[in-house]
């Protein structure tokens, strides 16, 4: 095993709710056209920016927003996975890395509308960036893996009236790649869930028993609580032997998902624990070949 696996591992061992990635660094991205940083998609908080990695290319290409994780308090935009690096070397789509406000400065929802928003700044920057607003993906692991499923099933937030000209654009994506990303919080009653990022997200002190938590709160960070009909193509990817997010939040979402009659895909990695987003070799290729179905090989929806 690689150190950067054992690394990955130890830390899911150790409780850390983190996104496990042996990313690569800005400058290692190949064929990149632009790069620009730190790019403010709000105001409100220096954290509210993206980083955009822009392929070279003739013509309008997809894109991926990735969401990195880190328990909603911690991690960072500045890396992005190997998988999605290639994407850029091959000039086949373009990155954008979302940062966006941690619990020690905002609970839910700013998290979601932080994600949200940032969709929606892509779409406003397109055509500067040479980017197909039909065909948008997001991705993410652990708190990213909750941030991605649940912009993808959430309804669009475009308010066409707005003064705002962000908020004017659509925030619907084509597909949603989440790895290990909790998605259901209800499973707080039946299934024991150690992690304080859980109950610190909504607003609650580590330990606060799950029956004093609100239900209301409950429900709206819940990404299940969201899906439809009309919901995005969805992978997920989760160990079957992860204790940091029980596979139940995955079982859960993707039984909902293909009761509505959506596209849900459950890639069950099996002894993984919650470093499945950095585990590489054929998790990675699924994740790929997914994207590629759902951006490079198929007809652009409409926004």
């Amino acid at each position: 095993m690689s150190a950067s696996l054992k690394t990955i591992f130890a830390c899911a061992a150790s409780g850390c709710l983190l996104l496990a990635s042996a990313a690569p660094s800005f400058g290692q991205v190949r064929n990149v056209t632009s790069a620009p940083r730190d790019v403010a998609y709000d105001d409100d908080h220096a954290s509210q920016c993206v980083d955009v990695y822009l392929t070279k290319s003739d013509k309008p290409t997809p894109a991926m927003i990735y969401i990195h994780g880190g328990g909603w308090r911690a991690g960072s935009k500045n890396n992005i996975p190997g998988w999605l690096k290639n994407f850029v070397a091959d000039g086949q789509l373009s990155v954008i890395s979302v940062e966006y406000r941690f619990t020690d400065v905002a609970t839910h929802p700013a998290q979601v509308n932080d994600c949200l928003r940032a969709i929606q700044f892509v779409r406003q920057n397109a055509e500067k960036w040479n980017i197909d607003t039909h065909r948008l993906g997001v991705t993410g692991g652990s708190a990213g893996g909750h941030l991605s499923a649940y912009v993808a099933l959430h309804d669009d937030v475009a308010d066409p009236k707005s003064d705002d000209p962000v908020e004017r654009h659509s925030s619907r994506v084509a597909c949603a790649v989440s790895f290990a990303g909790p998605t259901d919080w209800t499973l707080l009653s039946s299934i024991e869930h150690r992690h304080p990022a859980y109950r610190q997200l909504i607003g609650y002190e580590p330990g606060t028993p799950a029956a004093d938590l609100a239900s209301k709160l409950v429900t709206d960070v819940s990404p299940i609580s969201f899906a439809s009909k009309d919901d995005p193509p969805i992978m997920q990817v989760h160990g079957d032997k992860d204790d940091i997010v029980p596979i139940q939040h995955a079982l859960n979402l993707h039984q909902k998902l293909k009761t509505l009659g959506v596209e849900s895909e459950l890639v069950v990695i099996p002894g993984g624990n919650h470093g499945v987003a950095g585990a590489g070799g054929d998790t990675s290729k699924r994740a790929t070949d997914f994207v590629r179905q759902h951006l490079l090989s198929t007809r652009p929806a409409k926004d």
